[in-house]
């Protein structure tokens, strides 16, 4: 059974579409990245998904249940871009807030805390802790109960390279446990090399839903080849595959999908002309880029 299931789902205000025809769906243990300008409606979808507001046409099953139930919100999890804890309250104590809250066992604040790296300041209040720190305690309280579903708004905004690095192991654990996760970054670099699959919104509309390398291969960008020529023979390596020489040693060209087999035995060919060569496919941002201006963004 599919974690979350949204199907033909529309939502305006007043009119302006925030949704138009949405379709995709989440499996048990997938890492799905929602993308979009601002506007786009991923805030929208999301708060559909979590049941804080309705959507005007379509369906959307939450572990097999009505978005905002009882069953729905016991099993799924969420934390904003921005969160907001009471300043005056240790990390500790805000954390066993919300386990009696969720009827857990509040003896699992400290544990939670040191999984998300605050163990060292679990006593001290949340107002004197930065942003990142607050965004971590955020996580916490996201993984009290072991939801079966995450919905995540930016969630490594204010980590640093360290705690970005812990939060997606977290989050790699939680889905090879089978959690579902749904989440929306600008971090494209982060997301390109974390999540199974990637759908993009524009306006309101869905223009994509794909593993990424599905999307390189119907986006059908150019593959950026970086060669690193013998001292001195840049000029001849440059003038023999008609590429761009940019300083000493390096020659640079592209080549499309279909060319690149070829441009390699090219490559090849030239033998000990050759001392190094690095293929760069079209990055995340590339191919969001590319799927957005296709739909007139």
């Amino acid at each position: 059974m599919q974690s979350l299931i949204l199907s033909h789902v529309t939502k305006a205000f007043g009119a302006t579409r925030a949704l138009s025809d949405v379709a995709f769906a989440v499996a048990p243990g997938e890492r799905v990245a929602l993308l979009g300008h601002n506007g786009a409606g991923k805030s929208t979808l999301m708060k559909i998904v979590l049941g804080l507001i309705g959507a005007d046409a379509g369906e959307i099953t939450v572990l097999g249940a009505a978005p905002g139930s009882h069953a729905a919100r016991s099993a799924t999890a969420y934390l904003p871009e921005n969160v907001a804890f009471h300043p005056a309250l240790t990390g500790q104590e805000q954390i066993r807030h919300y386990l009696r809250l969720r009827g857990q066992d509040p003896a699992q604040a400290l544990p939670l805390l040191e999984r998300v790296g605050l163990a060292d300041a679990a006593r001290r209040r949340i107002g004197t802790y930065s942003k990142g720190m607050r965004q971590r305690v955020g996580l916490a309280q996201a993984l009290i109960g072991r939801p079966r579903l995450l919905v995540l708004d930016e969630p490594t905004s204010g980590l640093d390279p360290v705690s970005r690095r812990s939060f997606w192991g977290i989050l790699d654990g939680l889905a090879a446990d089978g959690a579902a996760i749904l989440l929306s970054s600008h971090a494209l670099t982060e997301v390109e090399a974390r999540t199974d699959r990637i759908v993009i919104l524009s306006h309101g509309a869905m223009v994509a839903n794909d593993t990424l390398a599905a999307l390189r291969r119907r986006a059908a960008l150019p593959t950026h080849l970086q060669i690193t020529a013998r001292p001195g023979a840049a000029d001849e390596v440059a003038a023999a595959l008609a590429g761009h020489r940019l300083n000493g040693v390096r020659v640079d060209l592209s080549c499309a999908p279909g060319d690149k087999l070829a441009r390699l035995g090219q490559i090849a060919a030239l033998g000990p002309l050759v001392e190094d060569l690095e293929l760069i496919p079209p990055s995340l941002d590339d191919i969001y880029r590319h799927f957005c201006t296709e739909a007139g963004s």
